[in-house]
């Protein structure tokens, strides 16, 4: 009944990690591919991003750099838009989609996404439920490996606190796709992108949701591997 064993390697770990370094290879690829391809307007990520939010009433979103590569975010807390190096001044098709993307995520915080407003709810929760999850769940298959009676409850404390973080990467999937959909719609609306130039940047948001639900799939069969693993999975579906 151990924590690790080739079973989770088989079941979980092995497709988690061929999932998300598909997801990971394909964004990186998609994202360098249209690096080096302009677009008919000549905006830089920044520009096109403020130009999305000015459009839709949205004034009141800072937009700054950022370090790193692909390091993008909307903060919702400060209102502040942080641009990647590759994406702040770059004139390319990848760095408006991502800018856009994430000037989305700026028109969701501004006009009440029901989503993004749970997943920000979710975020303290989920920040310290990442961290305890994995190690009581440690301990409670150790536990029901020696005394089950003590372990069981031990283990549905685990699957309650590794929950939290399958519900935060399940409720992120709408949000990302949502934002980029409006990117997407935004940047031929203003003119940013023509209709060959959308399509690009579509390629490079749909690649990067990819890592988003390769990274919900992963969350959720971890969960299932450790419901099963218990016992507690098998006993749910004997009740039906």
């Amino acid at each position: 009944m151990g924590y690790f064993n080739m079973s989770y390697m088989l079941m979980v770990m092995l497709p988690g990690m061929v999932l998300s370094g598909l997801a990971s290879f394909l964004v990186k690829s998609t994202f360098k591919r249209f690096e080096t391809v302009g677009t008919s307007s000549n905006m830089t990520g920044a520009e096109a991003a403020q130009l999305m939010l000015q459009r839709q009433g949205v004034t009141d979103c800072r937009i700054e750099p950022v370090s790193g590569r692909l390091s993008d975010h909307y903060d919702p807390r400060d209102k502040t838009l942080r641009l990647s190096e590759p994406v702040y001044n770059a004139r390319s098709i990848s760095a408006i989609g991502v800018a856009c993307h994430e000037a989305g995520h700026a028109l969701q915080h501004a006009q009440g996404y029901k989503f993004l407003q749970m997943r920000s709810k979710l975020v303290p929760v989920t920040n310290i439920s990442s961290k305890m999850s994995m190690p009581v769940l440690m301990g409670g298959m150790l536990l029901m490996s020696l005394a089950p009676a003590l372990g069981t409850p031990v283990v549905l404390l685990g699957v309650a606190l590794f929950s939290a973080a399958v519900v935060f990467s399940v409720v992120t999937l709408p949000v990302e796709w949502d934002a980029s959909a409006r990117a997407k719609k935004a940047m031929v609306a203003a003119n940013i992108v023509n209709g060959e130039e959308a399509r690009g940047a579509s390629k490079v948001l749909n690649a990067a949701f990819l890592t988003y639900l390769a990274s919900a799939i992963a969350s959720i069969m971890t969960l299932l591997y450790y419901l099963h693993r218990s016992g507690l999975l098998r006993a749910f579906m004997s009740r039906r």
